[in-house]
């Protein structure tokens, strides 16, 4: 369980940064504020199926719930590339966050594999 309120608090605190990065690029271009808007979504759901998932009414809502998460961590992923590679924003704000994307992604789906097997 220890597991589950670490990654509680750091995707809280992911999507705190993704507001940050989001409100930079809606400032640069429309391209920008596009993107800031598909990073935006993306970025901070993940928390949000997170904390959803620590309220669910079953296993399977548990993982149903921890796989969305998953699923929005590893579209984050690719906006944040995608704008790294676009040059879009300085690729030193963006390595830190697609680094801690990934971390985020492992550590959910490793979550979702202790669930299913503690069926």
């Amino acid at each position: 369980m220890a597991q589950n309120r670490d990654i509680v608090k750091r995707t809280f605190e992911f999507a705190v940064q993704i507001i940050e990065l989001a409100g930079e690029l809606s400032r640069i271009s429309p391209s920008g504020r596009t993107l800031s808007s598909q990073i935006l979504r993306s970025g901070t759901s993940i928390g949000a199926n997170v904390e959803e998932g620590q309220a669910a009414e079953s296993k399977a809502d548990f993982a149903h719930k921890y796989n969305l998460a998953l699923k929005e961590a590893r579209e984050t992923k690719y906006w944040l590339k995608l704008v790294n590679a676009a040059k879009v924003a300085r690729p030193a704000n963006l390595d830190g966050l697609i680094k801690e994307c990934d971390e985020i992604s492992k550590i959910i789906a490793q979550i979702i594999i202790n669930a299913r097997k503690a069926k």
